[in-house]
């Protein structure tokens, strides 16, 4: 078996405080085997790990679209930001990938997927979110979980790191597996682990997006 952190961030986001080249380390740390990359409209440093370590990363992007953020997992190449929920669906697929919904129903987010928008697309997504660890609230994971019971969709879980000791706070156990295909099966019968990570943590991460922006 072996346990994967489904959404984790590197410093290729202009929030995370995760550099590329610890990241690995700290993963041997945390006892993870394999962690998507999924770093805002971007994936060259998923990429780069991906090519160190191919078993152990999933090539992912956390993509803002027209009407809020969906993530790709197992991409081969960056797909463009701000198109429309389907557009961005249809690039993920088009590779082959996997469509994975993040965080939603966190209202605290101004990035979060639009709600007509998720009732729209929800019959394409692979994946739900059913628990976030920055979550502020925990009415949002409990809305999520019950969101992809009622569709009998496939959860999945993610620390969302932006600093190395999110990193792992929240993942699944699953058999190994082949293909991306093969990973959502295997996910479907995983064991799901969630933790919270305190909230003082995302305001970290908002002063250092400030501060990298004015450096």
């Amino acid at each position: 078996m072996i346990k994967i952190d489904l959404h984790v961030h590197t410093s290729c986001s202009p929030d995370s405080l995760i550099k590329v080249d610890k990241l690995l380390e700290t993963c041997d740390y945390k006892g993870l085997d394999c962690i998507a990359v999924t770093d805002h409209d971007e994936i060259d440093c998923a990429i780069r790990l991906h090519e160190q370590e191919p078993s152990r990363i999933i090539v992912g992007e956390e993509i803002h679209t027209s009407s809020g953020e969906i993530i790709g997992l197992f991409l081969k190449e960056k797909i463009s930001p701000y198109q429309s929920p389907m557009d961005t669906i249809k690039a993920i697929k088009s590779q082959g990938g996997l469509v994975y919904l993040p965080h939603p129903f966190d209202r605290l987010r101004g990035s979060v997927m639009e709600e007509q928008a998720i009732e729209e697309i929800w019959q394409e997504i692979d994946i739900v979110e059913v628990f976030n660890s920055r979550n502020t609230f925990s009415w949002s994971n409990t809305r999520a979980l019950k969101f992809a019971e009622e569709r009998n969709l496939i959860k999945g879980v993610g620390s969302d790191a932006h600093s190395k000791y999110e990193v792992g706070k929240s993942f699944v156990v699953i058999e190994p597996f082949d293909s991306p295909q093969d990973f959502l099966e295997k996910l479907a019968d995983g064991d799901i682990k969630k933790f919270k990570t305190p909230v003082a943590f995302n305001f970290i991460t908002k002063i250092y997006k400030i501060f990298r922006g004015i450096g």
